[in-house]
């Protein structure tokens, strides 16, 4: 029998002068460990946490140091309505300083997106839910990287901090 689905783009209003870090997870624990991952590599980033449980009661499970950022992560969670998925919302620091930590959470089975760019999260729907296809991630290339341009990336990742 061939079930209808819908494919759906939806837009993550991202708070100004944050990033976001968009994922998939597989346990309720995820929230806690996220957390932790987070505080212990960068204890002065805030930030919120939201996770969409796919079983059980389905709640959008919250976490994290900022109220702001947590009530902003729940607002894209649940705009995605994805289970399993989880949104970090951050300041005052950069996915950069905490990526790798969140790789290593036993809970965590991907990451979609690490940014502050314009995204867009391409989700599917079914009679049973929906899943995450994927993320448009800010724009299209318009050109190639000219002499200039390396040389301008290279100043920029000196200027803050990333390269010596």
């Amino acid at each position: 029998m061939l079930e209808l689905m819908e494919i759906k783009a939806i837009r993550l209003d991202i708070p100004s002068g944050a990033n976001i870090i968009l994922g998939q997870s597989h346990f309720i624990k995820t929230v806690e460990d996220l957390y932790e991952a987070i505080v212990n590599t960068a204890p002065h980033m805030k930030f919120g946490i939201a996770f969409n449980e796919a079983s059980g009661a389905c709640l959008t499970r919250v976490d994290g140091n900022d109220e702001e950022l947590q009530s902003s992560a729940v607002n894209l969670a649940q705009a995605l309505g994805a289970g399993h998925c989880f949104v970090i919302v951050l300041k005052e620091g950069f996915p950069i300083h905490v990526l790798g930590r969140i790789k290593e959470v036993p809970e965590v089975v991907g990451l979609y997106c690490a940014t502050a760019n314009p995204v867009e999260v391409i989700v599917v729907e079914t009679s049973q839910g929906r899943g995450i296809l994927g993320v448009v991630d800010g724009s299209s290339p318009k050109g190639v990287e000219d002499a200039a341009g390396k040389e301008w990336r290279h100043r920029f990742l000196r200027q803050i901090g990333y390269k010596r």
